[in-house]
């Protein structure tokens, strides 16, 4: 598995919600609420992508460990 690859292409996409949180936050339009409400999703999609590179790594590593030993 090519943990750089995915590594990459995790970035690039937490680069995107990067930019449409800066656009929310730049958007004079939305109220507190407003703002708020479209920020949980980028906020908890950046989590969840953040928490899965961890565990592909943690795989990955396990996966190394096994191979060393047997």
């Amino acid at each position: 598995m090519n943990i750089e690859f995915i590594e990459e292409k995790f970035n690039e996409i937490i680069a995107e919600l990067e930019k449409e949180v800066m656009e929310v936050l730049g958007d004079q339009s939305l109220d507190k609420k407003q703002t708020n409400l479209r920020m949980k999703p980028l906020t908890s999609t950046k989590t969840i992508l953040l928490n899965a590179l961890d565990s592909i790594k943690m795989v990955q590593k396990l996966g190394d460990e096994a191979i060393e030993k047997g």
